[in-house]
């Protein structure tokens, strides 16, 4: 009896590029670091969205289920400045019963700018408590799950 082997895919990775603006920078043109969590949110609502294939604003106005930051670690590698095109990628870390590790890289060109992983919880607008993870949600996040660090 032989055995066949199927390959493992391999995990995929969300991408997309952003310009930074004025808006988020300080006065001498760097991005002021809090504009990172917002660029970080805009790329997970993105990721539902477009990776995911479930509409972020419908999860929002009408499931009533947003994602906040639990937690965060970050780190600020090198400066990035108006007019900069940068990078921003996001991986699954890990998946919990209601809580979900993202893992970002952020680079411009080929230098990483932003190291960060985000453990996001899936929370009720109504009850401001944390819900499950779907299992509809978490196969199509599992695509993403790299390996521990």
């Amino acid at each position: 009896m032989s055995t066949t082997i199927l390959p493992i895919s391999e995990p995929i990775v969300f991408e997309d590029d952003k310009l930074i603006r004025f808006h988020h920078c300080d006065p001498a043109g760097i991005i002021f670091y809090p504009q990172y969590f917002v660029l970080f949110n805009e790329l997970i609502e993105d990721w539902f969205t477009r990776g995911l294939g479930i509409s972020f604003v419908d999860q929002v106005t009408k499931e009533r289920v947003s994602t906040p930051i639990g937690r965060v670690e970050c780190d600020f590698v090198s400066a990035s400045k108006i007019g900069d095109v940068l990078r921003f990628r996001l991986a699954v870390g890990r998946i919990g019963t209601s809580s979900i590790q993202l893992k970002f890289e952020v680079r411009h060109g080929e230098e990483v700018r932003v190291r960060a992983k985000l453990t996001v919880v899936r929370a009720s607008l109504d009850t401001f408590k944390a819900v499950p993870i779907s299992q509809d949600l978490r196969r199509r996040m599992e695509r993403y799950l790299v390996p521990a660090d």
